[in-house]
């Protein structure tokens, strides 16, 4: 099948469509959007966030005003997302390492 012969004119505002789509990735930078670091920032702010929900909800529970389920529940949470984040730590120093022994 072949494609289908486009004029110049249509040719040039293809082409004028896709530099505005990616301005700055002709200009040789990297197009806007979330970075790796972004990513990692947040991911450390919900892990975060998510040990001092189970600290609320602890000391809900203690003060009478929550359940124990309630807080099984939270700490399991911040629990799976400390290991997550101690598991992803681990990979990126082993990363790191090993881009170290490399030759050069």
């Amino acid at each position: 099948m072949a494609a289908p012969i486009l004029g110049a004119a249509a040719a040039a505002a293809a082409y004028r469509g896709v530099q505005a789509l990616t301005g700055a990735a002709a200009e040789g930078v990297a197009p806007p959007g979330p970075s790796f670091g972004d990513a990692v920032m947040r991911a450390t702010q919900q892990a975060v966030e998510m040990g001092r929900a189970a600290d609320a909800t602890s000391t809900a529970a203690l003060t009478g005003q929550g359940s124990v389920t309630d807080v099984v529940l939270a700490i399991s949470r911040a629990e799976l997302a400390l290991q997550t984040a101690t598991a992803v730590r681990d990979r990126v120093v082993s990363a790191y390492q090993e881009m170290m022994r490399m030759p050069i």
